[in-house]
């Protein structure tokens, strides 16, 4: 199934209108709720450089230092092209986390900036997005979750370009990567 999705660059004048690749996350049909109640899919990201995570708001382990990491990654991006990426993170835990638990989250992390999107959805949306970023989760207790930890970078036509995996690892690479494909946006 292909998508089209007309929108302006920061310049105001249509951008190119072209399907979607296969390999693109856009055409997954999937609906999702962001930390604002708002609902959205994933093509509605389309147009800016993705840098992507998913964690549960509970975790004590992992996830603050996913958490950190993005931070981390979010500091260290170029001001000049800032406004071409999208940070997102998405819950492994959607019975838990609620739009109200994500929004009060961004918040107590300041991440809560237009650039920051939480996102929850079904059961079986968050298991099809996790095979697609090859992340691995699986409930271990009634509150916690092993799971994987990688960040992925999406180029603005939804492909991914780059994944780091780990916790606390040097993210050189990734912040380049990020600032390549968003360079690409100017």
């Amino acid at each position: 199934m292909l998508f089209s999705f007309e929108s302006c660059n920061k310049k105001g004048t249509p951008a190119e209108d072209k399907p979607i690749s296969d390999l693109s996350i856009y055409n997954l049909p999937s609906e999702w709720t962001n930390q604002n109640g708002q609902n959205i899919e994933m093509k509605d990201l389309r147009g800016k450089v993705l840098v992507m995570v998913m964690i549960y708001t509970s975790c004590k382990a992992a996830c603050p230092r996913l958490v950190a990491d993005m931070r981390n990654i979010e500091k260290r991006l170029p001001e000049n092209i800032k406004e071409n990426v999208e940070l997102v993170l998405i819950s492994i835990d959607p019975e838990t986390d609620t739009p109200k638990r994500l929004k009060e989250f961004a918040i107590a992390n300041k991440m809560d900036s237009g650039q920051w999107e939480f996102l929850r959805s079904t059961e079986e949306n968050t298991r099809e997005f996790a095979a697609v970023l090859a992340v691995n989760y699986k409930k271990i207790s009634p509150l916690d979750f092993s799971h994987s930890n990688i960040i992925s970078i999406f180029n603005s036509e939804g492909e991914l370009v780059f994944q780091q995996e780990g916790l606390g690892v040097n993210s050189d690479a990734t912040v380049q990567k990020i600032t390549e494909e968003a360079a690409k946006l100017n």
